[in-house]
């Protein structure tokens, strides 16, 4: 039939390739993940970005599958690939989502929860706030656009089809899953440390001064600080994201590295 002819079908096996690296990887991201995205807006921009990505990617079209079961086992290994970036995104973002949380519960927060959109889930409004805060300042530096240029590189280091879950690859994910709670303290320290502090003075105030009633004047007074000290610490989360964006190109690349087996 002449529409045959008009495409190559090695170019078209390759175009598959990459977007069935590019689609797992872009489901399992932040947001794309979620519900609130529709799968149409979803499946048509993997496809039109990776439109966009195979002619720039070095794939040999000999590797794609001939039987159902190696089309299985491609896809599987490509959503190990997709699963592994998205883990050591979800690990930061939960590390900020953590910290908030922490804050929220030391400023009596903990009862006052929100319904997270995106998960259905109930969320405190100060996890919310940074979580948000966060996504933003990793757009703002470009970090989407250092994943896009990742996914284009792993082709090189990780051909399709080949994943290979060895001991230094899980040791580096376990590494990115215990700097969750590190990062969390960093963040949360300062405002705990601080809240601590005023729940010690409000103490000893009440002991020596029984006749004042020292809950009407205590809990505004530790809200005001915990969100007075929240509003610095988004300072820090900006420069915690910064520093994860510059360094987020070498995790990747390692992290492909060891998946390739080396």
């Amino acid at each position: 039939m002449p529409i045959l002819n008009l495409y190559n079908v090695d170019e078209f096996k390759v175009y598959l390739l990459v977007l069935a690296r590019f689609s797992v990887v872009l489901f399992m991201l932040p947001i794309f993940a979620t519900r609130v995205v529709p799968r149409v807006v979803k499946t048509s921009l993997a496809m039109v970005l990776s439109l966009l990505l195979y002619s720039v990617v070095n794939v040999d079209s000999s590797m794609f599958p001939e039987t159902v079961i190696e089309t299985g086992l491609l896809i599987l290994t490509e959503l190990m690939t997709g699963l592994m970036l998205a883990l050591c995104v979800r690990f930061f973002l939960g590390s900020i989502q953590f910290a908030g949380q922490i804050i929220g519960f030391q400023m009596g927060f903990s009862m006052i929860n929100i319904m997270d959109p995106i998960t259905g889930a109930n969320v405190s409004i100060l996890e919310e706030i940074a979580y948000w805060t966060t996504l933003l300042v990793f757009l703002l530096f470009n970090g989407h656009h250092i994943m896009i240029r990742c996914v284009i590189e792993s082709f090189e280091i990780l051909p399709p089809g080949v994943f290979i879950l060895q001991q230094a690859l899980l040791e580096k994910l376990i590494e990115q899953g215990a700097e969750l709670f590190i990062l969390a303290i960093k963040i949360g320290a300062p405002v705990i440390a601080a809240l601590w502090f005023t729940n010690v003075a409000f103490g000893l105030t009440g002991k020596f001064a029984p006749q004042m009633n020292i809950m009407l004047v205590a809990f505004p007074f530790q809200i005001s600080v915990g969100l007075m000290l929240f509003g610095f610490s988004l300072e820090i989360i900006k420069l915690l994201t910064k520093d994860y964006v510059g360094s987020m190109k070498a995790l990747f690349l390692s992290m492909f590295f060891w998946a390739s087996g080396g």
